[in-house]
């Protein structure tokens, strides 16, 4: 399972789940790649699929009614939101992989195979452009989990917003040397830049808090969510659009249809999505073209209230931010 967010309760973590034991597979109805995975020496996960589409609003709750029946305890009903998610309790946790330390464990690795020596030859030449310390970068995915193939991807990670926006205007410069090049399968990808090559191989990247940087925990707020609304906003702050959650800050708030009509008490301040691929799509005073759930978001300390639009309520699959 992956971690989701950076506020959990106590005894459990949010998560999502991700690869799928071949025999656990008849139990969640979502059509899943062809390809397989292994992972560790374990009979369990000897065999591990994927669902095809990790993030529909569908498949999450294909997901917790399989939870439901077969695994109740991994499911959580968040009073702050009123809503069942999906969550690892801690005590069901045997390990933990976490993106820094796997990169510390690859770089004392004696024989890198050849895949995880050019994902170290990739992260030395971003970290010596950048100036970014490699202690502030990461490995993830099938490499960190050591369940990588030849043809898999090379996936890292930057920890801080500062470090992410330093490694990205680095990622450019090495793009318009020719030493890097950008790929990207449709106009969200365009605008992310996240994904590209390096001789040949497929690298992508994503940006997740230093601790310093989490200001809230768990329980500060209360999320009632109220109505769909379909609006065009411009960026304002762009500080922490490139985590997961992302959050827009936005202005001139401009309503595309009916429904979507607030009174200015109502007007949201911000935009979050739960949905991976819209991180990092605007920056600021870019205008930005979404759909999503407003919420009446208030907090427990202070009782101040406000309003944010979320994309990625696991309720629509019509919910989206796309840059103009």
């Amino acid at each position: 399972m992956n971690t989701f967010g950076y506020e959990h309760p106590d005894d459990r973590v949010f998560a999502f789940l991700k690869y799928i034991p071949a025999q656990y597979k008849p139990l969640f109805d979502v059509e899943m790649l062809t390809r397989t995975w292994k992972f560790g020496t374990s009979e369990l996960t000897n065999q591990l699929f994927r669902a095809e589409k990790l993030y529909t609003a569908k498949n999450y709750q294909t997901f917790i009614e399989a939870f439901r029946k077969t695994f109740s305890n991994y499911l959580f009903f968040d009073q702050t939101r009123g809503k069942e998610l999906i969550t690892a309790p801690l005590d069901a946790i045997e390990q933990v992989f976490v993106p820094k330390d796997r990169l510390v464990w690859l770089q004392n690795l004696k024989n890198p195979d050849k895949l995880q020596d050019m994902s170290l030859q990739l992260i030395d030449l971003i970290s010596k452009e950048s100036g970014v310390s490699c202690s502030d970068l990461g490995i993830h995915g099938s490499i960190a989990l050591e369940m990588h193939a030849p043809e898999s991807d090379i996936d890292f990670v930057i920890y801080g917003t500062s470090n992410f926006r330093i490694v990205e205007d680095a990622i450019q410069r090495l793009v318009n040397e020719n030493k890097l090049i950008y790929i990207a399968g449709n106009r969200i990808e365009a605008a992310r830049k996240f994904v590209g090559k390096y001789q040949g191989k497929i690298w992508m990247y994503n940006a997740t808090k230093k601790p310093d940087e989490i200001k809230t925990q768990f329980g500060d707020f209360t999320y009632t969510p109220l109505a769909q609304l379909r609006f065009i906003a411009t960026v304002c702050d762009d500080t922490e659009t490139m985590y997961r959650p992302a959050i827009y800050k936005i202005s001139n708030y401009q309503p595309q249809d009916n429904q979507s009509e607030l009174d200015l008490d109502k007007i949201p301040v911000q935009v979050v999505s739960n949905i991976g691929c819209y991180r990092n799509v605007a920056r600021v005073g870019q205008q930005i073209k979404v759909a999503g759930t407003l919420e009446k978001v208030q907090s427990k300390c202070s009782d101040s209230v406000f309003y944010q639009i979320v994309v990625g309520t696991a309720t629509s699959e019509e919910e989206y931010i796309w840059p103009l």
